[in-house]
């Protein structure tokens, strides 16, 4: 099995790992698109056209499925690329609003995610479906991205947001940029118990072996 993973930056390498673990004998082809990070401040025809020009690669080799690790790509591009490859398979992430507005008790929750996903049509039908009965902090994580792709992560500014979001009550963080995968232990430390921090790793494997009829 051959499973391609793109990311605008190193999101992407955390979504291989864990695929890796669920799919270990698979070949895993990661492609990044680094020299125009972040995604997260473009716009829709903008992020369009660069994840059409970055996948070719993973087009051209054939792989059984192209996994989106990239949440800005998934609410921006997936449907255009459906339409325009129909013969590949591909595989998107999400903010897990759904699994977030099961989990809460609070009713209240946080979404850390760019400003292209939560300006995006397919974020706002997802809190249109699922998080209507629920109260959404979406603080500012604009710079996240760039920091963590730099490695120069501000501690402060992710304990003040953390902080902020439980002291409003919110008892689920959803992490919505694969970027933030490699942070996730911070928030989880920095949260202190206050809130579960989710994101969809588990989910995508469970997502491809369905379309790929695996198990």
């Amino acid at each position: 099995m051959k499973l391609g993973v793109f990311d605008s930056g190193i999101g992407g390498q955390a979504v291989a790992i864990a695929l890796q673990s669920t799919f270990p004998t698979a070949t895993i082809i990661v492609i990044d698109d680094r020299a125009h990070i972040p995604y997260g401040n473009k716009t829709a025809d903008q992020v369009i056209s660069l994840t059409d020009a970055a996948i070719q690669p993973l087009l051209n080799a054939n792989c059984d499925a192209i996994v989106l690790a990239c949440n800005t790509a998934t609410a921006l591009a997936i449907n255009p690329l459906r339409a325009k490859y129909p013969q590949h398979k591909f595989v998107g992430i999400e903010p897990m609003i759904k699994t977030a507005s099961k989990l809460t008790k609070s009713h209240t929750i946080t979404v850390c995610a760019t400003p292209a996903t939560l300006a995006s049509d397919r974020y706002n039908q997802l809190i249109e479906k699922f998080g209507k009965d629920i109260n959404i902090i979406e603080p500012d994580c604009s710079n996240w991205a760039q920091m963590i792709e730099d490695n120069q992560i501000n501690h402060q500014q992710i304990k003040q947001t953390v902080d902020e979001s439980c002291t409003r009550g919110s008892d689920v963080i959803v992490l919505g940029c694969t970027h933030y995968h490699w942070i996730k232990d911070l928030i989880i430390e920095l949260s202190n118990e206050r809130a579960q921090v989710i994101e969809p790793s588990e989910a995508i494997g469970e997502r491809l072996k369905s379309i790929l009829k695996t198990s």
